[in-house]
């Protein structure tokens, strides 16, 4: 089990619990928000080591929600997850601060390597 703390933003509910259940295996504590102001509040609370956020957001006002975490923690790794595949989007979301982007279509299989890649000095976009 890894150690640490996981925060992870997503409105969809099944969606946070598949995703949960991989995190479970991984982190101590795994915490779940579905929207941004909740995902601020309980960010600056918690101070986590990972956080995983839907860039699709409710509440987001059309903020760049990845570049608001990453000025608030900048030394906290931040995994995003989309439901777009554009290559244009998924440049300025790594721009903005995250270390992977993946796909919400493949988001359970998709985190795994996105997670193994937490310790490398690169950024990646995990497959489709």
């Amino acid at each position: 089990m890894r150690r640490g703390s996981v925060l992870l933003a997503d409105s969809h509910s099944p969606m946070l619990e598949a995703i949960r259940t991989l995190l479970d295996e991984r982190f101590e504590a795994v915490v779940m928000v579905a929207d941004v102001r909740s995902l601020l509040e309980t960010m600056d609370r918690l101070k986590p080591d990972l956080v995983i956020v839907d860039v699709s957001l409710p509440h987001n006002a059309g903020k760049n929600v990845i570049a608001m975490i990453h000025e608030r923690l900048p030394n906290t790794d931040l995994i995003a997850l989309s439901a777009y595949s554009d290559r244009a989007l998924t440049d300025r979301i790594l721009a903005s601060g995250a270390i992977a982007v993946v796909q919400k279509s493949s988001a359970v299989t998709g985190l795994g390597p996105a997670l193994d890649a937490l310790g490398c000095d690169r950024q990646c976009s995990a497959p489709a």
